[in-house]
């Protein structure tokens, strides 16, 4: 009996720790939105995105999901009819729940991405990683460096 009381103390503990972690890193437990490129390899404006897509996935990492479908491609054919895709690039925005927020058909830069992102309330900041930064600690992931100490803090 005291055993099974000790075991559960210890489970109840680990998991207002990860709660108090997620918070503190300012994670969000619902999630994140989603921005979803549809477009293919072979057509020059979706090459145009390419670059784009890969930049905000590397700096937003956490922060922002970043997809890629080639439609053209067979196995994701019918990715274009359930999204309604008339014409590519198509850039899909979609909140933490997966509702869409708003699309856009064309070539779109970082900045107007950003833009937009923040338009419709998300605030994206760049995470800066430990790789890129030399620091690691447990928040690596989740925080920014802090300019005066040059630490990581978990804002």
């Amino acid at each position: 009996m005291k055993t099974n009381i000790k075991y559960s103390l210890i489970n109840f503990a680990m998991i207002v720790l990860i709660a108090i972690s997620l918070v503190s890193c300012g994670k969000s437990v619902k999630g994140t939105p989603t921005l979803l490129d549809l477009g293919s390899d072979k057509c020059i404006p979706c090459k145009a995105m390419a670059p784009v897509l890969e930049e905000l996935k590397a700096d937003y990492v956490g922060v922002l999901e970043v997809e890629f479908i080639d439609v053209w491609k067979p196995e994701n054919q019918q990715a274009a009819t359930n999204y309604g895709i008339e014409k590519i690039p198509t850039q899909i925005f979609f909140d933490p729940e997966g509702n869409e927020l708003w699309r856009h058909v064309g070539v779109l830069s970082k900045e107007e991405i950003l833009t937009k992102w923040k338009e419709l309330g998300y605030d994206l900041k760049p995470v800066k990683t430990a790789k890129a930064t030399g620091v690691l600690d447990d928040c690596s992931d989740c925080t920014e460096i802090d300019e005066q100490s040059g630490g990581r803090s978990c804002q």
